[in-house]
């Protein structure tokens, strides 16, 4: 019934008031009605330009007083203003824009939670990959069958042992690595790592040392065997009852009591040094061995795991034969060390779940040992060469039917030193 004045429609034009521009609009004017009565509204007179609809933009229109309701429209006139329009309709110069508009992303806090996200995983994955790897130890030896021991000193003192298991190697693998084929297994090396608040000391055993071995319970069966006063090489205690009477033995000759024991097996070494990628070596003077399959130039080399265990093993190359391989084998292992015990390898999860399954095949430890205990050990073989630690062989003063007989002298200043946690100043030479 109503009827707009110049024939002008309400449906024209856009519904939230946006025209042509991309400016928003004010208060849009509609045309105004007055009515007196229920009756026919009366025709008021067209709006000047400045209120009329197709005026100029953003034009204000004052506000009106309604005057009343009547049962209709009452007496008065509407306001006949509608807010919005402008591009984005809705909350007219809202900072979110308007209707169908999204909020801006916060990147800040994405990050965040993203960096939150990877640090969890990263941490479950770590923990995780340490008790697989805690659970996967062989925890063999068991040090209860040791009697007669020493007293207990301070720090803590490892037996490291490198033996010549040739175990889960296959012949063309032994054939590789020049490991030979004999049956069973004997030590290769032997050391003493003392970790104390004095720095850590790394004692090398010549495989060759002359020792007696004393009276001791056999592993397997439990029996008793009297000492009998007889002497033979360091070795040869662990190839006729294994590691305790290995552990036995030195306890016995140096008075020194070995509160952990770890072994492992040339397959294991090879690949250890393999899953970290090589371990850099400085060697200052160029060598071949036949036996080892050693052949080094001089300089500073990364070595595989083939190379470095023919490094270790190597002694017909030199010429104090057994005293210059363990001094090989220190600085080896003193490097091996720094590079295993580093954040980049222990936190990364993708390099230490490599490097503790390369190793933990051939992996000996005591019953008492965790991997805990396992990296305590390699972070003070690491401390080795850090300044504060010291390495050393063990004192000889001379040898015995081609036995390499041990100072007693020094040795007994060594133990005291150790088993009080002092700085060692006992030398080799």
């Amino acid at each position: 019934m109503n009827e707009w004045p110049n024939g002008w429609s309400g449906d024209q034009g856009n519904r939230y008031g946006r025209g042509s521009s991309g400016e928003p609009e004010g208060a849009r004017a509609m045309p105004q009605v007055r009515r007196t009565s229920p009756g026919r509204p009366r025709q008021e007179p067209p709006l000047p330009p400045s209120l009329s609809p197709h005026g100029g933009r953003g034009a204000t229109v004052p506000p009106q007083q309604a005057q009343g309701y009547d049962g209709a429209y009452g007496d008065g006139y509407n306001t006949g203003q509608v807010y919005g329009g402008g591009r984005g309709g809705g909350h007219a110069g809202g900072q979110h824009g308007g209707y169908g508009s999204r909020p801006r992303p916060d990147w800040g806090r994405r990050v965040k939670r993203t960096l939150v996200v990877l640090a969890v995983v990263l941490l479950v994955t770590s923990v995780g990959t340490y008790f697989w790897a805690d659970s996967k130890l062989r925890g063999e030896v068991d040090l209860s069958k040791v009697i007669d021991r020493p007293e207990a000193g301070d720090g803590t003192n490892y037996l490291i042992v490198g033996s010549d298991s040739r175990e889960g190697m296959s012949d063309e693998e032994k054939k590789e690595l020049h490991t030979g084929s004999a049956d069973g297994k004997r030590t290769d090396s032997m050391m003493i790592l003392h970790d104390g608040s004095n720095g850590p000391t790394l004692i090398s055993l010549p495989r060759d040392s002359d020792v007696e071995i004393p009276s001791f319970i056999g592993s397997d069966s439990g029996k008793k065997y009297p000492a009998t006063g007889r002497h033979t090489k360091l070795n040869a205690a662990y190839a006729e009852d294994g590691p305790e009477l290995l552990v036995r033995t030195v306890e016995h000759n140096t008075k020194l009591r070995i509160d952990h024991y770890v072994e492992i097996g040339f397959a294991g070494f090879a690949n250890i040094v393999d899953a970290l990628g090589g371990v850099e070596m400085d060697i200052p003077k160029a060598f071949k061995d036949k036996w080892s399959g050693a052949d080094f130039q001089a300089g500073k080399q990364t070595l595989d795991g083939r190379q470095a265990l023919a490094f270790v093993r190597t002694r017909h190359a030199f010429a104090g034969s057994d005293l210059d391989r363990t001094k090989n084998q220190q600085k080896f292992l003193a490097s091996l060390a720094g590079q295993a015990a580093t954040p980049g390898t222990i936190l990364n999860p993708f390099k230490l779940y490599p490097t503790l399954g390369a190793g933990l095949d051939t992996l000996i430890v005591d019953k008492d040992m965790g991997l805990w205990d396992l990296g305590r050990m390699f972070f003070a073989m690491k401390g080795v060469t850090s300044g504060d630690g010291t390495s050393m062989n063990m004192p000889v003063s001379g040898s015995r039917g081609g036995n390499l007989v041990w100072d007693q002298t020094k040795l007994r200043k060594l133990v005291q030193q150790l088993n009080n946690d002092e700085k060692v100043t006992v030398t080799a030479d």
